[in-house]
């Protein structure tokens, strides 16, 4: 079973939506670490606060250090009932003054008048604790006292909590949000190939007329194409109809004059009549045969010129045995043939099928209509092109008149017309031209080609 592949816009929306997936992962991290910040920070207020209230109480009295920490300190911190608060007073002499000497041991003092806090365990639960220190200046005494203060961090964990859900709540209405924008947004820039698609499913079978829809500039290349593809199309179907036209027309004839022959044959009783008529059979089915021939290989020329890959051979040995076949063995006049190749390989870009057929309609054409007593086949190469020269010793086709034998079925001395006309196609197709010349031996047909791309560079149909 063939699989449906995703359309443009769900692979466009998809796309995006992973896209959003991970800055939205990526905004929910820094949201969690961002609450857990803010949540610190609020709560070590908390503690500071209490730790320099705590501070502010301690007194020098006859000589010994004391405290009274006063209730206000705890008040705020109280806040969070399920929380516990451990605190710790040392002495500028080490001594505990008040609270948890345990405590007090797992933080370093606190430089005078600074803070210093850390993330302890504490009779085996996590706290958050806070250490400042005093500077106690007296006659008597001298130093610095040590303020501890700790709470454990679930009033905390749940604040970074609660903060980071309402981030992620947040985060996720707006990509919610931001993809159902970008889906519209999709759609609407979609659009042109939504109206391109009409404007295809509204042509006939036979609109093969450029598309002239105003697209934007990401879809005119598809367009373009589109339009050179019907082109090229067009073109195909146009000869194919000629052809098919031209080949009704012409066999029509034939095929008539054919059965007239035939009928004659049927109800004439003299038999020196019947033997005039048998021979006129044998020249029509004969030239029927030459039509029908001809006609096929006019339609092979017509299809291989827009499908055949062009390979890079040498027209050398290709010509050399179009002219070896081509020759008749029936042919009772004594004509002199001559083939002449080139000191260099003369390597074109081709289709060997088709340049033969060409090569052979040239031979063909020349025999029939122009050779009196010599023919020959030359290749010339030079730096822009490689010729191949059909020369015969006829009278030759006057320039003004070559065009015109161009054309399908314009014949002349009683042939079809289409000799000519394969080799014109063929050598369009490939790039080249079919012209006339009077050369120092004769008059000559000449089919141009350009040279092969060189290694590397891709051949041009």
């Amino acid at each position: 079973m063939i699989r449906r592949p995703l359309s443009l816009a769900t692979r466009l929306i998809v796309l995006m939506a992973l896209v959003l997936m991970v800055g939205a992962a990526g905004l929910v991290a820094l949201a969690g670490a961002y609450a857990r910040l803010a949540a610190d920070e609020a709560y070590d207020r908390l503690l500071a606060g209490a730790a320099f209230q705590i501070a502010g109480s301690i007194e020098i009295v006859d000589g010994v250090a004391g405290v009274d920490p006063p209730v206000s300190a705890f008040e705020t911190l109280a806040l969070a009932q399920d929380d516990r608060v451990f605190y710790a007073v040392i002495g500028p002499d080490g001594a505990l003054l008040t609270g948890e000497e345990a405590l007090a041991r797992l933080i370093g003092p606190g430089p005078s008048g600074g803070l210093e806090t850390a993330n302890l365990v504490h009779r085996g639960v996590a706290v958050r604790a806070v250490a400042i220190g005093r500077a106690l200046s007296d006659a008597q005494i001298q130093g610095q006292a040590q303020v501890v203060v700790a709470q454990t961090t679930l009033a905390r964990e749940r604040l970074a909590q609660d903060l980071t859900v309402k981030a992620v709540v947040i985060v996720a209405a707006l990509s919610a949000l931001a993809l159902a924008s970008m889906a519209l947004a999709v759609r609407f820039a979609l659009s042109p190939l939504k109206r391109l698609e009409a404007v295809l499913r509204e042509r006939g079978p036979t609109a093969l007329h450029p598309i002239t829809l105003a697209t934007p500039k990401e879809i005119t290349p598809l367009v373009g194409a589109l339009n050179q593809f019907t082109g090229r199309l067009a073109e195909h179907l146009s000869a194919t109809h000629r052809f098919i036209a031209d080949a009704a027309h012409q066999l029509r004839t034939p095929i008539a004059a054919l059965a007239g022959q035939v009928d004659l044959l049927a109800h004439d009783g003299d038999e020196g009549r019947r033997r005039h008529h048998l021979q006129r059979i044998e020249e029509r089915t004969a030239q029927l045969s030459r039509l029908t021939t001809q006609l096929l290989n006019h339609a092979m020329v017509i299809h291989r010129a827009g499908t055949a890959t062009l390979d890079r051979l040498d027209i050398t040995d290709l010509a050399g045995r179009v002219l070896a076949s081509a020759i008749p063995l029936s042919d009772d006049r004594d004509i002199e043939i001559a083939f002449h190749p080139p000191a260099q390989p003369a390597l074109v870009a081709g289709d060997a099928v088709s340049l033969g057929e060409a090569l052979g309609n040239l031979i063909h054409n020349a025999l029939k209509h122009g050779v009196e007593r010599r023919l020959s086949v030359a290749v010339l190469v030079d730096p822009a092109s490689v010729t191949i020269q059909v020369i015969d010793d006829g009278p030759g086709i006057p320039v003004d008149q070559f065009e015109a034998l161009l054309e399908p079925f314009r014949s002349r001395g009683g042939g079809f017309g289409l000799g000519l006309a394969i080799a014109n196609e063929v050598a369009e197709s490939h790039g080249g031209s079919l012209s006339v010349a009077q050369v120092e031996s004769g008059f000559a047909v000449q089919l141009r080609l350009p040279h092969a791309p060189t290694r590397g560079q891709e051949a041009v149909p």
